[in-house]
Formats: structure tokens, sequence, C-alpha cells
């Protein structure tokens, strides 16, 4: 008998709760899922940060945590941490990334906004480029990263891709380290962020950096915050920056005396990009309990040295 401790806000529990059993039933598994349980009972925690568990160590039997979260900056901070953590790649999750980012990247390739809310009797000649004129950087390459980069370049804008270890994606000019970086931004006309919040990301898109890109470019930023320096992307956005799709913020729900909230350029959407789905992520955790059973590599094993 597997036991199977759900750690999460309590009222996710009875979202979770059927998918999970069904989930755990098609792997074959002979387990007990709870909301409570003696901690040395415990096989596997299913896993949030906002949940009921903050002290980890207790868990001395426990073969892995399984995070409910893409982010896992919340958690490889924990000291009382010891176990194996895994992340969650979502393939539902990672479907609505792809459908939110390629909706944004088309909306400012093809100027929606001038003539959405532009219906003030102007005829504004002039079509938009093609996609292959257009050059698109997606920073961080990891499951979600390489998925939108893959779905742009099927649409056949020029792709760049940068991480921190060199990728190689079809479709996709990829590129690594400080000079790599700067080849990916220089003359970007849309950039998408996707990298995770760690120390060596913090404020990665400074003003140095948002020079780089090209006159009238677009930001879009469904990853996480800390990743723009957001004093420098207001100077931008008032100089010639033309415009910044942000989802994430440092400070979330965004206060409502935020400067991005009033400015022109500036499309606020609140953490919507996507979301975990309970089906497709219950199925990534009975995978995961399935492997830890067999003796098998775990999935999404998170580098604690790297934060993701």
């Amino acid at each position: 008998m597997i036991n199977v401790l759900f750690s999460a806000r309590s009222d996710l529990w009875p979202d979770y709760e059927a998918p999970l059993r069904r989930a755990f039933k098609r792997k074959g598994l002979e387990y007990n899922l709870a909301t409570e349980m003696s901690p040395e009972q415990v096989d596997f925690i299913i896993y949030a940060p906002n949940g009921p568990v903050t002290d980890l160590a207790p868990y001395t039997n426990a073969k892995a945590v399984l995070s409910l979260w893409a982010g896992v900056e919340q958690i490889v901070t924990n000291p009382t941490l010891t176990q194996p953590l895994c992340r969650m790649v979502d393939h539902g999750l990672t479907e609505g990334m792809v459908e939110w980012v390629t909706g944004h990247a088309l909306r400012h390739h093809l100027g929606m906004d001038a003539h959405i809310l532009g219906q003030d009797g102007i005829w504004r000649e002039g079509a938009p480029p093609l996609a292959r004129d257009r050059k698109v950087a997606v920073l961080g390459l990891g499951a979600l990263g390489t998925a939108c980069a893959r779905q742009l370049a099927s649409l056949n804008f020029d792709v760049h891709g940068w991480a921190r270890s060199l990728k190689s994606v079809e479709g996709v000019s990829c590129h690594s380290g400080e000079a790599g970086l700067r080849a990916a931004l220089d003359g970007a006309d849309i950039l998408v962020l996707l990298l995770p919040d760690t120390p060596a990301t913090e404020n990665l898109m400074d003003a140095e950096k948002l020079g780089w890109l090209a006159p009238g470019a677009a930001v879009i930023n469904p990853g996480r915050g800390p990743l723009i320096d957001d004093a420098a992307l207001l100077a931008a956005l008032d100089g010639p920056l033309g415009h910044a799709t942000l989802d994430v913020f440092r400070v979330e729900p965004l206060p409502a005396g935020h400067p991005f909230w009033a400015h022109p350029k500036v499309t606020v959407t609140p953490h919507i990009a996507s979301e975990t789905r309970v089906t497709t992520a219950s199925d990534v955790i009975a995978e995961n309990i399935r492997r830890g059973v067999a003796g098998e590599p775990l999935l999404h094993l998170v580098d604690r040295e790297a934060g993701y």
C-alpha cells in the first residue's frame, strides 16, 4: 500500500481527489490517498507551498515531493526539504501556454490593437509584414518555452531561443551564454519570457537589454514577474519600446495603484496565461508515483542548485 499525502489548499481537494484516484487506478497503484497522515507513514507528498505542510523534515520516509506548481522557487528555498523534488510539467498547462503566447504574439504582429481599439473613423492603411520578417526571441527553452518556440516557428516567425545551456529545437535558432543572449535579443520585434525565477534571472531584462530590442518591439511575459526590471520597463515604454503584455508580477494581485494599470502601452492579464489542469496534472503525479515505486527515474526532477 502506497501512502500519498495531498498537501495543497483545502479548496483544491474536492477538485483533485476523484481525478487522482482515477489516475492511480489506471496505473494499477494500490494506495491510500488523504489530506492528513502521520508523517512517518507518508511515501509521497503531493505539494503546494500554500498548503498546510511547511515543515518537511518529519517526512523521513517520503520518496519524493511532487509539486502541483510549474514554478518551484517557493519550494527549493525551504530548508526542511531533503526529499527529491519534482516540478509540474503538465501537458494541459503547456497547451494553454502555447495558445496564450501564440495569441498575443499574433496580436502584436498583426497590430490588432489599432483596429480593435481604434474605431475612431480613421482608415488606417498598410498591412503588417509577413511572419517570416518578424524576429521573435523566446528566453527559456524548458517544456513551456520549447513548445511556444516550436509553435511560433511553425507560423514562419524567425524564432531565436535562449537558454542557460545550449538546446536544439527544430526550426528555432538556439543560443546560450551572454553572447547568445545578445544575439537572441538584438533587433527582436517580439520578446517572450518563459524563464524560471532564480537569482540568475532576476532583473535579467534591464534597461540595457530592453534597448537591444527593435524599436516598437513588444514584450510578452507569462513567465515570472522578477524577470523584468519594472522601472526600466516603464522607462523603455516611455521611449522606443512598443508594448508590454504582462501576465505575472512581483506582487500579485497587481496593486491597484501600480503604474502598469494606467500605462497606455501596457496590457495586464491576471496570471491567466495558463494553469495546471486537474486531469492532466493527476496523470503526471500518478506516473511519477508509479516510477518511484518501480525504482525508475522520476520525471521533471528539480536541480536544487539551478533552482528549477
